[in-house]
């Protein structure tokens, strides 16, 4: 079996699965396999999304999936005692996927999955908050249909609503928003988000992976036309015993944070229903500061 994947891979020019995205390797793959008689039939990957850190915001349906995983890819920012759910012997891969540091590349950890769940084995794929908000797991996805595997996608809290509820923020209210905006900071150029629509919106701003750029983003929504004396919070490591807070406005966020040495992981929330965060009077004291 070893030599037949390595003539493959040779012949290939060094790639397991040269055509991934549009799966002629995973096919040519899958026939590797089933011509040495190896069991793909029970292979299957559960995309589960682990919340924002705190083990009472896991679902019953990520504590039952990773207990039947055989091998199990996780992401750098997932808190590691998530992993005692999993059963003894089993086998964990790093994927580490942390803003600003060297990742991963996506398509090995492709790889990775449609290989394990070819060889007849249960993968669980493991992320902080949902795996379909800002997690990628919607390539993911799409990279295992293509390839003909079964998956099932486990959801768990986004950190944007996670760690606001553990700070008290109502995402949306009644006396001052009906509804709210999750969007990324961390893009460029074309890929950035539309600003002026963003500042005209009304709605509460949850941003995600922003730190890096909060400085334009704040300057983005100012000059856009969203007041400067908004309430807006960073939170970093909501949700676990180590969360800090900065609740300030918007126009002195990014000055709070650099002071309060704020660091990522962390979500920014940006709107009137900051206010209710903790206790009324303290967040109000604190924003008048």
């Amino acid at each position: 079996m070893a030599f037949i994947l390595l003539m493959y891979v040779y012949l290939s020019g060094g790639k397991l699965f040269p055509e991934v995205h549009g799966c002629a390797g995973c096919r040519s793959v899958r026939f590797l396999f089933q011509a040495r008689g190896v069991n793909m039939g029970n292979g299957q990957v559960y995309l589960i999304g682990v919340g924002p850190g705190n083990l009472d915001l896991l679902t019953l349906g990520a504590v039952r999936s990773i207990g039947l995983a055989d091998v199990i890819l996780v992401d750098d920012l997932v808190n590691p005692d998530v992993l005692g759910f999993a059963r003894e012997g089993v086998r964990i891969i790093h994927v580490g996927k942390r803003a600003g540091c060297s990742s991963t590349p996506q398509a090995f950890i492709h790889r990775q999955m449609i290989s394990m769940a070819f060889a007849g084995k249960v993968v669980a794929r493991i992320k902080g908050g949902d795996p379909f908000m800002f997690g990628r797991g919607g390539e993911e996805l799409q990279a295992l249909q293509k390839a003909g595997i079964t998956v099932s996608v486990v959801s768990g809290i986004t950190s944007g609503m996670g760690v606001s509820a553990a700070l008290g923020i109502p995402l949306t209210h009644r006396s001052c928003t009906h509804g709210v905006t999750f969007v990324t900071g961390h893009t460029h150029g074309a890929d950035e988000p539309n600003w002026q629509a963003l500042a005209a919106s009304g709605t509460t701003l949850v941003i995600y992976m922003g730190l890096s750029n909060l400085g334009k983003i704040v300057q983005k929504l100012i000059v856009n036309g969203l007041s400067g004396d908004m309430p807006a919070v960073a939170i970093q490591s909501g949700t676990l015993p180590a969360q800090r807070q900065v609740l300030t406005t918007l126009c002195q966020l990014e000055s709070r944070v650099a002071a309060e040495k704020i660091s990522s992981p962390a979500i920014v929330v940006i709107g009137e229903v900051v206010r209710f965060a903790g206790m009324a009077g303290q967040a109000s004291q604190q924003l008048a500061a």
